[in-house]
C-alpha cells in the first residue's frame, strides 16, 4: 500500500508514529503467540474429542444390541442406566467438539493467519517510515 508519508514533515512526527506502530506491533506479536498456542491446543483437543466420541458411540451400539436382546429385569435396567450415561457423555463430547472441533480449529488458524499478515504489514510500514525519516534527517 502507498502511504501518505509526505504528511510527515519532521523527525519528531516520524518518531511519534513509529512509537505508536511499535506498540501495535507488540500487541500483534502477543496475539500471534497466543493464537499459535490456542491452535496447538485445539488440534490436540479436537483429536482427543473425536477419539473419545468414537469409543462412546461404539459402546452405545454394543449396549443397544444387548438391550434389544435382554428380557425385562434388573440386568436390562442396569445396562439401560449405563446406556443413558453414555448418551449424556456423547452429548458432552459433541458439545465439546463444537467448541474445540475442526470448525473452531480452522477459525483459530484463520485468525492466526490474519495476525501474521498484519505483522508483515506493520513491519513494512515501520521500514517505510524509517526510510522517510532518514530522508528528513539527510535533507
Amino acid at each position: 500500500m502507498t502511504y501518505s508519508l509526505e504528511q510527515l514533515k519532521t523527525v519528531q512526527e516520524c518518531d511519534n508514529l513509529l512509537q505508536v506502530v511499535s506498540k501495535e506491533k507488540d500487541s500483534l506479536e502477543f496475539r500471534q503467540t497466543s493464537l499459535s498456542r490456542q491452535v496447538e491446543s485445539y488440534k490436540i483437543r479436537s483429536l482427543e474429542t473425536s477419539g473419545e466420541l468414537q469409543v462412546v458411540e461404539a459402546e452405545m451400539a454394543a449396549l443397544q444390541s444387548l438391550l434389544d436382546a435382554l428380557p425385562e429385569g434388573p440386568t436390562k435396567q442396569d445396562n439401560y442406566a449405563k446406556f443413558k450415561k453414555l448418551e449424556y457423555k456423547q452429548f458432552l463430547l459433541t458439545s465439546r467438539s463444537a467448541d474445540y472441533g475442526s470448525v473452531a480449529l480452522l477459525d483459530k488458524e484463520f485468525d492466526l493467519s490474519r495476525t501474521v499478515k498484519e505483522l508483515e504489514e506493520a513491519d513494512a510500514f515501520i521500514t517505510t517510515v524509517e526510510t522517510h525519516k532518514a530522508t528528513l534527517v539527510a535533507g
